[in-house]
């Protein structure tokens, strides 16, 4: 048979086994008590947090397991070629079909294929994929890694005369608002019987498949060997891609053997031009714009690392909600899905490489900063793999539109971690406070940081091969060495971690160089740096939402950097910052026991409830972008603040009142121009009453991989939220779907996330469904003690 590539799911149906098998790969185990899981899968989030694994990876364990996936291949596909494709296995993955071994893939973020078309069998003979899976050192990583096969897995089929894997480079060489040059680079492999001569048709169409214009080319293709053409489309009076209006095209590129259709590849892509300029900053189709950018981990909590699409879908609608448009993958290649989403909802990327070269970094594993730490890590790859590792990501997410720039590393040069310099006889990074004051000097026997420098060249080279439209970055820890080793030189533009002071000395001692915030705090200051200063393009918040690891010491197994906690429930933080970015009025007010002493410099504690003692004074915060509030308590005013009356502080306006608690409703109202555009309230909330659902679709596909998020809260008699309520909840489903986890975004809980049941955290926690592949009624059940029961139904179809 003859016709398009076949493009199959195979994240269903796979086998599990926790820990080692003494017959590796072998087809004929039998696997029958093996547990039956669904892809993505991340088996450490399934066991119980211990204080004997890594602070630094969220308490959470590593080890060996097995996957195993049967599978069939029809007769008639019999003379195709046939690939199995996996987008990430955390890590040092080993793979096997039909008992022959393929490979390994160290790097836990790497995308990789296998062809496996010598060794599987067609018919009615079953196939067999074996996946070993060796996450031996938890301590590994400085943030939560995950253990398992993590992201999708794909099984692809194409004729022996095929387009290549990334064999399809879609560019933009000209654009302007009237016509756009749309550049397809195609490669064609010839892998069958003889030469022949191949019609290469490329088209460019909308996403509903109407044709935009199209253009065809015949080649003649050896056996054995490869081709590549460029097929150039004009397009006139092009749409433009950006964060605002995100529009997409199909790239689509056809094979045409003697008029027979033999192969397809539909490539989105989107028209935009960007500029990054010393003087003037960022600027994307001639429109000048600051990056209000956040930084990202790849876990969901309870989810572990295999996050499902839908779920980053809700995340990015809540960063458009701050007035995001950029986001940094930190510190790793991110899954696909998600670089697919940020083309879609229109986010500028930054997708990085690697958090560590062959200079092994320190791994906190007792306590952020707390010694010895312990030196696990890809640096013991880096030197074999790094080349292959650095490609794959380019090749792999160079069609994206959205990404704007190549990381090749993050914090490499991080003071004596391990690299240092005669220049500086002491140096102290950001966050090594602790670190004992000999490891804070020069040691002629560590690395020199000039060897930075070497390698940084290396890997822009290794880029430039694959890539020349978007500049190399990476994220610089120490800028002031940097600058001086010639790592700083090896950039097209230069990323500074929490460095705004060196802006402006850098501006004028480097005037050529483009600088921008590549991880920064949070606080106004930060961002006035870059909003008063043409010459600094954006910055990235450390971060956009809470992630597992990076934690501070037992029982915190959490890092709490986020804007958002591990539900996507927004903090003060978001609040603050949607006052500075977003331009849609808006208002968000909070309180503080006046009497209550501020604990952090970065957090002033004030929360969103208005439950207090009837002698308290509480002092009521307001974050906004409106001109002035007036606040209100139960429709009594108590007064209005203008907004340019207020001091600008390190967290926002200090526009703040001071009341004498009394219950009721609290209500700020946001005025422009005197008139009301926008408000927000709190009410005086009772004891719980009854547990109120709530969820984000109403029905579920079959597919055996549709997501529901459905919110839980605990409401006392007259619907308000129970702000403090930490009721234990058990959790039962009926149907066809499953409980794939709960989260309450508590940084301290420790509740395996395996368990059915769950506390409140300031009322709500989130629980997250999967259909399976039958249709019918699925029903949640949420009961706790001394609170009425709830359930919920969506419909499976």
């Amino acid at each position: 048979m003859r016709g398009n590539r076949i493009k199959k799911n195979m994240n269903l149906d796979w086998k599990f086994h926790r820990g080692d098998s003494p017959f590796p790969g072998y087809k004929g185990i039998d696997d029958s008590d093996w547990l039956q899981v669904t892809l993505p899968h991340d088996w450490s989030v399934g066991e119980p947090f211990s204080k004997e694994h890594a602070s630094g990876t969220g308490y959470l364990p590593g080890g060996v397991g097995w996957y195993r996936k049967t599978f069939q291949l029809d007769e008639d596909l019999e003379g195709k070629k046939v690939y199995i494709n996996f987008d990430g296995v955390y890590n040092n993955s080993q793979v096997w079909c039909n008992s022959y071994y393929l490979g390994k893939r160290p790097y836990g973020y790497s995308a990789f294929s296998y062809d496996i078309t010598p060794f599987v069998q067609f018919g009615k003979s079953d196939n067999v994929i074996s996946v070993k899976v060796d996450h031996k050192d938890i301590a590994d990583s400085r943030w939560f890694t995950g253990a398992g096969i993590y992201r999708d897995v794909t099984l692809t089929v194409v004729d022996p005369i095929h387009i290549g894997r990334h064999g399809v480079f879609v560019t933009t060489p000209s654009v302007t608002t009237d016509m756009a040059v749309v550049n397809g680079q195609v490669t064609v492999l010839n892998e069958g019987e003889y030469t022949s001569e191949i019609e290469v048709k490329s088209q460019l169409l909308d996403l509903d498949e109407h044709v935009l214009v199209s253009k065809s080319t015949t080649v003649s293709i050896e056996l054995g060997s490869r081709v590549e053409l460029n097929q150039s489309l004009n397009l006139d009076n092009p749409v433009l891609w950006s964060p605002d209006y995100p529009k997409l095209y199909i790239f689509r590129t056809e094979l045409f053997n003697q008029g027979q259709l033999i192969d397809r590849v539909d490539t989105t892509t989107g028209i935009r031009w960007y500029n990054l300029d010393p003087k003037t900053g960022f600027s994307l189709n001639d429109v000048n714009m600051k990056l209000k950018g956040l930084c990202i981990h790849h876990d969901a909590g309870c989810l572990g690392a295999a996050v499902p699409k839908k779920v980053w879908k809700r995340r990015l609608k809540k960063f458009k909600e701050v007035g995001c448009n950029a986001i940094r993958m930190s510190h790793n290649p991110p899954a696909t899905n998600l670089l697919d989403l940020c083309d879609e909802m229109g986010f500028l990327v930054m997708d990085e490489a690697f958090d560590e070269w062959e200079g092994v970094k320190n791994k906190w594993w007792k306590g952020h900063n707390v010694y010895p730490p312990k030196h696990y890590g890809y640096y013991e790859d880096f030197p074999e793999w790094h080349e292959r590792d650095i490609k794959e990501m380019v090749l792999r997410d160079r069609n994206h539109p959205s990404i704007i720039a190549w990381s090749i590393g993050n914090e490499v040069d991080y003071p004596n971690d391990p690299y240092c310099h005669p220049s500086f006889k002491s140096m102290t990074g950001n966050n090594d406070k602790n670190k004992p004051a000999v490891e804070r000097q020069y040691d002629p026997n560590k690395p020199n940081a000039e060897r930075l420098a070497v390698i940084a060249r290396k890997l822009v080279k290794h880029v430039k091969a694959y890539d020349t439209t978007r500049p190399v970055t990476a994220a610089l820890a120490f800028p002031e060495l940097s600058n001086h080793t010639g790592y700083a030189d090896a950039l097209d533009i230069v990323g500074y971690n929490y460095k705004e002071h060196l802006y402006e000395k850098d501006c004028i001692e480097y005037p050529n160089r483009v600088i921008y915030g590549s991880e920064n705090g949070k606080h106004v200051k930060e961002w006035a740096y870059v909003k008063d200063n043409d010459h600094i393009c954006g910055q990235f918040l450390w971060t956009g939402i809470d992630f597992l690891g990076e934690a501070q010491g037992w029982p915190i197994r959490v890092s709490e950097a986020g804007l958002m906690d591990l539900t996507g429930r927004e903090k003060t933080s978001f609040y603050l910052r949607k006052s500075l970015w977003q331009e849609k009025p808006m208002v968000y007010i909070t309180t503080k026991d006046k009497n209550v002493e501020q604990v952090n410099w970065w957090d002033r504690g004030d929360v969103p409830h208005w439950n207090y003692n009837e002698k308290a004074v509480v002092t009521v915060f307001a974050y906004t972008n409106c001109e002035e509030v007036e606040l209100f308590l139960n429709d009594k005013s108590l007064g209005s603040i203008k907004l340019s009356e207020c001091e600008l502080g390190n967290l926002g306006y200090e526009m703040a009142w001071d009341v004498p608690f009394d219950p009721g409703r609290l209500k700020g109202v946001g005025k422009i121009d005197q008139e009301s555009v926008c408000e927000c309230e709190l009410n005086t909330s009772g004891e719980g009453d009854r547990i109120k659902m709530s969820s984000d679709v109403e029905y579920l596909e079959s597919t055996g991989e549709d997501i529901a998020h459905v919110e839980v809260k605990i409401i006392d008699v007259n619907g308000q939220l129970s702000y403090f309520a930490n009721d234990i909840i058990k959790f039962d489903i009926e149907g066809p779907g499953e409980i794939l986890g709960i989260e309450n975004g508590d940084p301290s809980d420790l509740e395996p996330y395996s368990s059915k049941e769950r506390k409140t955290y300031n009322g709500k926690l989130l629980v997250y469904i999967r259909s399976t592949c039958e249709k019918g009624k699925i029903r949640l059940k949420a009961i706790t003690e001394g609170v009425n029961s709830e359930q919920i139904d969506l419909d499976a179809i």
